[in-house]
């Protein structure tokens, strides 16, 4: 009986009756005559909540649920989440859902409504875009049945409680898995670009036969065997590509709710599968006050799942980076000439003007593209009418600050230093871009 009371809930229209009655009570004692109609619909009232707890608590059957949630979700991206329920009463019920998702959704109205025919099993969805990487815990999943009377609700809790770790976009990694492998990229915003000459490494020598290139033949091995030989040549692999991220307090910026320190996570993640199926070696790690997070380049079958164990921990320590000791990591323990993908931010000349030095040391010895990011908020609104003086003032300084941004792509490229310059949510796009068209013209 206590259980039974437990999982009561009233609907509004029994509460509607009741209230009904009551006057109709209170207008009887002031004529007599009215007395024994509103007692006999009261007693039909009671009948029928009567009858409305039969179907519910004691006929067979009741409902029956399920919350399917992906074994992680993917931060940045509408994430689907299914529950299903399944109607084994003898009769039809209406049900309204109430699922008790994690806090940090800071959703506390979520609900859906929906009817089941009898034994119909229905499947709803809906979707989550959690922003920050971490353990999500969803709750229970609450099902409140209602009768064909509509009276009274049965409430089923389902025990799906269960964590969640949100990982970077695996998502994005998945969309833009072919997307360098297609010959379809101006879909994606992707440039096509006229490959520029060609990169190669030699592998052998060879007889000459009909078809080679006379360009590759080789004169001195020619002359010790008196007959033609020619070098042959493969397609240069296996290169390395490192993703460096700055994880100082310029990083933790946000835009869109994500910060842009996950847009360039999500950005590595994306990046490193490209370069590992076009052949090349994939590796990361992070700096601000020290190097951390570590992966070297390699191109083995684990090393994606390697790289997203450890963009899933990276955060910002709300430190100011530090440049030299990234100059001096890159000099000691990276050898061979890479291609380096740095993801950061500079707001003004004068930040990029103290660490200009470490940059061009580092473009001396490899391939270094800098990626930092435009403001679209200060953008946005430099483009506003201005209406008084105050906001001529304003859309000024706003203006300034947007144009800082482009001089200082001016400055690393009079230094030869390959620059993006682009808005967060456009940062994986143009990333893969500078990294195919790099590639397109054996830059490295």
């Amino acid at each position: 009986m206590k259980r039974l009371f437990r999982n009561l809930y009233v609907e509004k229209r029994f509460f509607i009756v009741l209230i009904t009655l009551v006057v109709g009570f209170l207008a009887a004692f002031m004529f007599k005559n009215l007395l024994s109609s509103i007692k006999l619909l009261f007693y039909i009232f009671l009948l029928l909540v009567l009858v409305d707890a039969l179907l519910l608590f004691l006929s067979k059957g009741g409902i029956t649920g399920n919350r399917i949630v992906p074994d992680k979700l993917s931060n940045g991206d509408e994430n689907p989440i299914k529950i299903t329920l399944i109607n084994t009463y003898l009769f039809p019920v209406a049900i309204k859902i109430i699922d008790e998702l994690p806090f940090q959704f800071q959703k506390r109205d979520f609900g859906l409504q929906s009817f089941l025919k009898r034994g119909e099993q229905k499947t709803y969805g809906y979707t989550l875009r959690p922003t920050e990487r971490g353990v999500y815990f969803f709750g229970s999943l609450n099902v409140f049945a209602t009768s064909p009377l509509k009276l009274i609700s049965k409430k089923y809790r389902f025990n799906a409680e269960q964590e969640v770790p949100v990982y970077p976009s695996y998502l994005q990694l998945r969309k833009y898995d072919l997307i360098a492998f297609t010959n379809k990229l101006f879909e994606y915003g992707l440039k096509k670009i006229r490959k520029i000459g060609h990169t190669m490494e030699f592998e052998q020598i060879k007889e000459y036969v009909q078809g080679d290139d006379i360009r590759n033949i080789n004169w001195k091995a020619t002359a010790k065997r008196s007959q033609l030989m020619v070098n042959q040549y493969q397609d240069e692999k296996s290169q390395p590509i490192y993703s460096i991220i700055d994880k100082g307090r310029v990083m933790k910026m946000p835009f869109e709710q994500l910060s842009l320190l996950d847009y360039a996570i999500n950005a590595t993640l994306v990046i490193s599968n490209i370069a590992i199926k076009k052949n090349d070696k994939a590796g990361m790690f992070s700096f601000s006050n020290s190097i951390e997070n570590r992966v070297v380049a390699e191109r083995r079958s684990s090393q994606m799942n390697l790289i997203l164990e450890t963009l899933y921990n990276i955060e910002t320590n709300f430190v100011e980076s530090d440049f030299s000791r990234l100059y001096i990591d890159i000099k000691r323990n990276l050898n061979q000439r890479s291609l380096l993908l740095l993801y950061t931010n500079f707001e003004t000349l004068d930040a990029l003007n103290r660490q200009l030095p470490y940059l061009q040391a580092i473009a001396k010895q490899h391939l270094l593209v800098v990626i930092f990011f435009e403001n679209t908020e200060l953008l946005e609104f430099s483009r506003k009418k201005a209406k008084n003086t105050h906001q001529i003032f304003e859309q000024t300084i706003a203006e300034k600050f947007v144009f800082e941004k482009k001089l200082i792509v001016n400055e690393l490229r009079k230094y030869g230093i390959q620059t993006i310059l682009t808005k967060p949510e456009d940062l994986t796009i143009n990333t893969i871009n500078k990294y195919l068209e790099i590639k397109a013209r054996g830059l490295l």
